[in-house]
């Protein structure tokens, strides 16, 4: 299974991402990004308790990720915009077979 991780929203200004960007994890551990592509370790960082259970099934409703059944899950980085001047980025995550 692949995990499709897009940027939703920023609250805030990120210096890293732009809304839109996607970083993917193929298999449960490869994190693939272009080349070029800039990876924010707060975002990991935010994504590590929950990416291994996403990436075998496990529904992001029962992980209290969203609100919806069969919905994406929904993670944000640890940046408190409010308090630092940065930014505050809200990650999609949804799963696809691959």
């Amino acid at each position: 299974m692949k995990l499709i991780v897009r940027v939703h929203q920023i609250k805030g200004r990120c210096p890293v991402y732009q809304k839109g960007d996607e970083i993917i994890i193929r298999d449960g551990y490869v994190l693939e990004a272009d080349k070029d592509q800039k990876i924010c370790m707060h975002s990991l960082a935010s994504l590590m308790p929950y990416y291994v259970a996403l990436s075998r099934g496990v529904a992001a409703k029962d992980l209290g990720l969203t609100r919806c059944e069969n919905g994406k899950a929904f993670v944000q980085c640890l940046d408190p915009c409010e308090f630092t001047g940065g930014g505050t980025v809200i990650f999609e995550i949804g799963t696809y077979d691959a």
